[in-house]
């Protein structure tokens, strides 16, 4: 699917909401709205991308040192197997493989400065491989949904944001967003994998996703026999601590190998910057068009809808509270991020609603906005598949969430 036809059908969705506003209820205010939430989500999409321009150049100047350094092959060849089978289009023992490994490691540590730039250094290097420059290759689509799931071992920020608000256990909603973005992730995989025709069945892949659910399985086990006062302080040492061992990793691997670190450093740091700039018109334009169709009320129209519905069929509505951030998370990462707040300030941090919403803010990533930034960074502009099985795996977590938060909490 065109990023064309997705930014249309947001505008015009919005658009007709608000007109059909003012036709009913005689609301002009409905436009100012409208031409405030332009204007504001274009200062947004420039401050997002500028504020990406200090993580990109460090990280893509650390990855250039990794690379000289051999970090990049080590792990190609460490993860090669399984990618030459998730990712039958890349060639065998490609760099990308590398940089794959080091943002889906980031992303399930949380590490959203360091994830970004690696993810970036990905989809450039697979573009290398892609027939088509402007269509999405299977790879990159692969890629691109299994970050749109976000799974997340480590969710500090969540966690960081409850024990702001006051809520008695931060950390409560730890095992529960592992477990919905692990199902996320895996539904992403096999949807793709399904469209792709991969064999999920094959001995190697079993092996490794049945090492990764094992070590997912140790993680909950860890954390679970942890004093719930500890959970965030663990997790949070043990990200700072991996990010750190990873960038001295790079420096001593490059030293051995007699790189010169600096050099090699400004080298890739002068390509982040590049991207930096690059990607800008790419998210004024997917964010202005989420602001119209956020300011127009239409989302109010689903959660309403979604509410009557689920009433009609007689089963408990008390989960909806929490929908807005659901709704919203494919669309604004930042959105969803204050609808959370908005949930535990209104509803308290320690209630159903709001630990729900917390646990659906920790379960998947943000799609509209992950595509906008790593098919904008290499000028993708046909999607293909990608929003459809990243919204499936958005689904399935969401989906799972509340399950879980009914079973943890409910």
């Amino acid at each position: 699917m065109a990023l064309n036809y997705i930014w249309i059908a947001f505008f015009i969705i919005g658009f007709l909401v608000a007109l059909g506003k003012l036709i009913f209820t005689g609301n002009t205010q409905i436009f100012n709205d409208l031409v405030n939430a332009v204007f504001d989500n274009a200062r947004t999409g420039f401050e997002i991308s500028l504020g990406l321009t200090g993580a990109l150049t460090l990280w893509m100047g650390l990855l250039k040192v990794g690379e000289k350094g051999g970090v990049v092959k080590i792990l190609g060849r460490a993860m090669g197997p399984l990618f030459e089978r998730l990712f039958p289009g890349l060639p065998k023992g490609h760099p990308a493989y590398g940089s794959i490994i080091l943002n889906i490691a980031a992303n399930m540590l949380n590490l959203d400065n360091a994830a970004t730039p690696v993810g970036l250094q990905a989809m450039k290097e697979m573009q290398e491989e892609n027939p088509d420059k402007e269509s999405a290759s299977n790879a990159q689509i692969m890629f691109l949904v299994l970050n749109a799931s976000g799974l997340t071992v480590i969710p500090v920020s969540v966690i960081v944001y409850r024990m702001q608000l006051g809520a008695a256990n931060p950390a409560d909603i730890f095992i529960p967003i592992l477990i919905s973005t692990f199902f996320a992730t895996v539904a992403g995989l096999i949807s793709v994998a399904v469209m792709q025709k991969i064999n999920l069945f094959d001995k190697v892949v079993l092996a490794y996703l049945g090492g990764l659910t094992a070590i997912i399985v140790g993680i909950i086990l860890y954390f679970s026999s942890l004093p719930k006062e500890q959970v965030s302080t663990v997790s949070t040492f043990a990200a700072n601590f991996i990010l750190i061992l990873v960038i001295t990793a790079f420096i001593v691997l490059a030293l051995v190998k007699k790189v010169n670190v600096y050099n090699a450093f400004i080298e890739g740091a002068k390509e982040g910057f590049t991207i930096a700039i690059k990607i800008i018109p790419f998210l004024v334009a997917i964010l202005v068009a989420i602001g119209i169709f956020r300011a127009s009320g239409a989302m109010d129209f689903i959660i309403s809808g979604i509410t009557a519905f689920i009433a009609w069929l007689g089963l408990d509505t008390q989960f909806t509270g929490a929908l807005p951030v659901a709704i919203m998370k494919p669309l604004s990462g930042s959105g969803a991020r204050g609808l959370m707040v908005d949930a535990m300030t209104n509803y308290g941090p320690d209630s159903f609603i709001g630990r729900l919403a917390c646990t659906m803010q920790g379960t998947t990533d943000t799609t509209f906005y992950i595509i906008a930034l790593y098919f904008g960074s290499v000028g993708i502009k046909n999607t293909r598949y990608a929003v459809g099985c990243s919204l499936l795996a958005d689904l399935v977590g969401l989906v799972t969430a509340i399950f879980v938060a009914y079973l943890f909490f409910g």
